[in-house]
């Protein structure tokens, strides 16, 4: 009788032990993904000011909640992972002219350039300089997604390659890009200029290019002329204070270092030859013995300081990440400034965004936005599973330029109105 009750309730256990599993499992799935996180409007700061309330009158997705994709959006992890595997979804393919120019170490720059397919809403020429994250160019999904957009909306764009990120382009100097040598871009930004005399610029970095955009400005006076307007996108702001940071475990930083630095071996080794080889030209601190240490790199910062450095002449990695993040440019940057980063960003640690948030505060020319979601440079939308092609980020940096534009002719508009009114005197 015993054993015939004990049989009995075995199933009932067996059951109770399912019903476990099942919630454990729901348990962790809302956890990683973040199911929990309610969605609302970013995060704005920014100093009272006519551009400012001119900005969130014109910019809609400023002031509009953002919404990611129901099931996995809220997961800056999985955002990342989809921008950094697959780019976009559905991306086009724009049709562009490569432009080769001689730097004076003779390194060669390319740059990918796409005229515009409608008129401007302002019926202007304007071109967007633009400035891809590490080691992309104007061939990653992202990019081709986002130029298409701006094309679509009256802009003509310019994309920089950096210096050894294209598979097809061999290095004709013994030097690559870093995270802040702004010689390539400038380049570009200066044929633009001379090319189309008329023509105005909006500035658009991505990640580093970012920071690269950032320094550019802030390195002279004159680089800003013209220029409409900057928009940063997902950049870290110090590479000082981030390599800490980088090498921390929470958020899976440290896996997403080796990742990165696994990433920018294969390039460099890509260019061994030109870069190790017996070169005249080639960095006299850069010996066999960095390569050795190369290939057993597992992080950013072990390459930035055996390889990355060197191309510059830095004595050491605190100079050199010092000298080329743009956190003391910044406030050498007088167009608007709209910087923009993600609160789940996986990359870049909540103790970074404490430098927009105090440059914001302080200057009128600078807004800074932080929605909840989006992870490194994701942002997508959608309503439960598939994404939309096009981003929230996308969006936003058209939306912002095409308000930009409109407050400059406004502006311009109204100063000639008063001289008309005033007269010669």
């Amino acid at each position: 009788m015993s054993t015939m009750l004990e049989t009995s309730e075995l199933p009932a256990v067996f059951d109770g032990v399912k019903l476990a599993a099942v919630a454990a499992a729901l348990y962790v799935i809302v956890r990683c993904l973040n199911l929990k996180s309610p969605t609302a409007p970013p995060e704005l700061i920014y100093q009272d000011s006519a551009l400012a309330r001119f900005l969130l009158k014109s910019c809609p997705l400023l002031t509009k909640e953002y919404v990611p994709p129901l099931i996995w959006g809220k997961s800056g992890h999985i955002q990342t992972a989809l921008y950094g595997k697959m780019g976009r979804v559905r991306s086009p393919h724009p049709y562009g002219l490569r432009k080769y120019l001689t730097m004076p170490d003779g390194a060669t720059a390319t740059f990918d350039l796409f005229e515009p397919q409608s008129e401007h809403c302002i019926g202007e020429d304007v071109t967007m300089v633009i400035c891809p994250g590490i080691a992309n160019h104007s061939e990653k999904q992202y990019i081709r997604t986002f130029v298409d957009y701006a094309q679509k909306n009256g802009y003509r764009c310019a994309v920089l390659n950096h210096l050894g990120a294209l598979p097809n382009i061999e290095l004709t100097s013994p030097r690559m890009f870093t995270y802040g040598c702004t010689w390539e871009f400038s380049a570009m930004v200066n044929y633009i200029k001379k090319t189309y005399p008329q023509t105005q610029l909006v500035v658009v970095g991505f990640s580093l290019g970012g920071n690269i955009v950032c320094k550019y400005l802030g390195e002279s006076q004159a680089n800003q002329e013209r220029v409409l307007c900057c928009v940063s996108v997902c950049q870290g702001y110090s590479a000082l204070r981030a390599q800490e940071t980088f090498m921390q475990w929470d958020q899976c930083r440290r896996f997403y270092n080796f990742l990165m630095a696994d990433n920018m071996k294969k390039i460099i080794l890509s260019h061994r030859q030109v870069l190790f080889g017996d070169n005249l030209k080639k960095p006299q601190s850069l010996s066999d013995a960095d390569l050795s240490k190369l290939y057993t790199a597992t992080s950013l910062m072990q390459i930035d300081d055996n390889v990355m450095r060197k191309f510059h002449g830095y004595s050491s990695l605190k100079e050199y990440y010092e000298e080329e993040s743009c956190l003391h440019y910044l406030h050498r940057i007088y167009v608007p400034l709209l910087l923009v980063n993600a609160a789940d960003d996986p990359l870049v640690h909540e103790s970074l965004l404490s430098i927009p948030r105090a440059l914001s505060e302080k200057r009128e020319n600078v807004m800074y936005v932080l929605p909840l979601h989006g992870g490194h440079l994701g942002f997508f939308e959608g309503s439960v599973l598939f994404p939309e092609p096009l981003t929230w980020m996308d969006k936003l940096v058209v939306q912002y330029a095409n308000a930009i534009c409109q407050w400059e002719k406004t502006k311009s508009h109204c100063s000639d109105t008063e001289q008309s009114v005033s007269g010669p005197e």
